[in-house]
């Protein structure tokens, strides 16, 4: 029962994205599955933080990652912080709780020889499908923009002839993005193709399936698999990709860390900092190849 409470706080009062919601239930989830089949019981307030910590080594024996460890530890605080406020519980089993320490993670990007390969190439038809997933791609490199964002631009965001986005993103905080003429043509002429194709239905959203149904998360990350799996062999090929790809080639050229931070919706600067270690990689890597006493 307070789980499902929990769960409608984040999706109606919090208004946390529905991926971000599933992660939420799924680390509950399985952490009572854990207390239920070790302890024997369900009953909330017998939960202490000797039954957390043996939850997170069982994660730790198996081989799940620290960074993934502290997700769900995260879960939790959120949790039982809850149950504190709304006085279900008397105390917080999470205060003897701690969290295992992580490396800094260099996120995955594409090189920029590879976009430019994939964007100047031949890869998306001259019709409505390829117009829709050339957006898709083009929206997500160019812009930054979240997966969940993407999916809920609607034409109404174009601002026609200023050349911007306007962005809803995490917790319904607006932004406004810049566009370059080419991003807002390809808009322009994806929407014609597209109004040609569904007469113009009823839906308030940019980008479309095939159907002509509002784009969906699964959706979205089949085309952008499909499409980097022709440029590049990086393991991970997802949106959040394109967005970490994104920020790492203003960085590499020349882009003010603050304004990348504002540009990707980052409510602190130490969010948008990790992408600084990406273009120290870049950098030793370079210092190798060309420095005269290696």
């Amino acid at each position: 029962m307070y789980r499902e409470d929990f769960i409608k706080y984040l999706q109606f009062e919090k208004r946390y994205s529905n991926h971000t919601v599933r992660a939420y239930r799924n680390d509950l989830n399985q952490f009572f599955d854990f207390v239920k089949q070790n302890y024997e019981t369900e009953n909330i307030e017998t939960i202490s933080h000797k039954v957390v910590r043996s939850w997170i080594a069982e994660c730790l024996d198996n081989n799940i990652s620290e960074r993934t460890i502290n997700r769900k530890i995260s879960t939790l605080q959120s949790y039982f912080r809850y149950l504190m406020r709304m006085g279900y519980i008397q105390f917080n089993p999470m205060g003897k709780v701690y969290t295992p320490k992580v490396g800094r993670r260099v996120p995955y990007f594409v090189d920029e020889n590879q976009m430019d390969l994939l964007l100047k190439e031949d890869f998306f038809p001259d019709d409505f499908y390829g117009k829709r997933d050339q957006l898709i791609i083009e929206m997500l490199y160019q812009t930054g923009i979240r997966l969940n964002e993407l999916i809920n631009v609607k034409d109404s965001d174009i601002y026609p002839g200023k050349y911007q986005i306007r962005i809803l993103g995490k917790r319904n905080k607006e932004r406004i993005i810049p566009i370059t003429e080419a991003l807002y043509q390809l808009i322009e002429n994806y929407r014609r193709s597209r109004d040609e194709k569904f007469a113009r239905m009823s839906s308030e959203y940019l980008v479309l399936t095939d159907k002509g149904k509002k784009v969906y998360e699964k959706f979205v990350y089949r085309k952008v698999k499909k499409y980097l799996g022709n440029i590049t062999t990086i393991e991970k090929k997802s949106p959040h990709v394109l967005r970490h790809t994104f920020a790492t080639h203003m960085l590499n050229r020349g882009a003010d860390l603050n304004a990348i931070k504002e540009l990707l919706g980052h409510a602190n600067l130490s969010a948008t900092q990790v992408y600084t270690h990406s273009t120290f990689e870049k950098l030793k890597k370079i210092y190798k190849q060309a420095h005269p006493r290696n």
